[in-house]
């Protein structure tokens, strides 16, 4: 199974921020446009750009598609987007703007039917369903939507077989609880459901804070790691990193 990587950017009022553990209270905002950022993530040999509107993930509506139509002129980066979708329209407007797969979060969760329409309008290579979890103090996967800030009666479990069997093909899930910390990937979570559903293109999101995290949750059995915080600042190189993946 091939392995990408997502260097991530997220945009809160037209900036590049990073929240720690999704607390929109808990932000560290950086200096670099994130158009900048992206083109010197292309020039270093990233394939994908994984670009979230952290506005739009609260309060809906994605504001996202002027960066994004920069980004389909000027790079041959493959985008990866999400944020405040809530329509049909939403994922056709994203798509004709130039991103090659939306991301559905909170959608995904509260109408996973609606969403698996659009899989097959779609089609399964151009949709991310997020299942953003974090655990209870008594070890259940609570599934909290809104930009994180709402929580859920969904059961992550129960959402992933659904999703694989219904034809999402792309799976990605965030330890809220490792986002922004730097403490390392949730690799059990990530071995829960590739057991779960092995057929499913697994990206493992939080926490990673090195390239023997990355290869961590390549070995876990996930087909992808999305790359925040430690890569902003700058704490491994993206083309090391690419070049090790290559190279596994």
């Amino acid at each position: 199974m091939d392995f990408d990587l997502y260097p991530a950017i997220d945009v809160r009022e037209g900036h590049m921020v990073r929240l720690h553990q999704g607390d929109y209270g808990r932000e560290t905002r950086y200096e670099e446009r994130p158009l900048d950022v992206a083109m010197r993530h292309a020039r270093l040999g990233a394939h994908w750009l994984h670009l979230v509107d952290l506005d739009a993930a609260r309060h809906g509506g994605y504001t996202l598609l002027p960066l994004l139509r920069v980004l389909a002129r000027t790079s041959w980066l493959r985008v990866q987007t999400g944020g405040g979708v809530r329509s049909e329209e939403d994922v056709a407007t994203i798509l004709a703007a130039g991103a090659d797969r939306v991301v559905i979060g909170s959608l995904a969760v509260r109408e996973p039917e609606r969403v698996l329409a659009w899989v097959e309008r779609f089609g399964a290579e151009h949709i991310t369903v997020a299942l953003d979890a974090r655990q209870d103090g008594n070890g259940d996967w609570q599934l909290p939507v809104a930009g994180w800030t709402e929580n859920s009666t969904a059961r992550l479990e129960d959402l992933v077989r659904r999703f694989a069997d219904g034809g999402v093909r792309h799976l990605l899930c965030t330890d809220i609880s490792r986002d922004g910390t730097l403490g390392g990937p949730n690799l059990d979570l990530y071995r829960l459901i590739v057991a779960l559903a092995p057929e499913l293109y697994v990206q493992a999101s939080g926490g990673i804070r090195d390239i023997a995290d990355i290869l961590a949750a390549r070995a876990a059995g996930c087909s992808g790691a999305v790359l925040g915080k430690a890569l902003i600042e700058r704490r491994f190189a993206l083309d090391d990193a690419l070049d090790r993946v290559r190279r596994c």
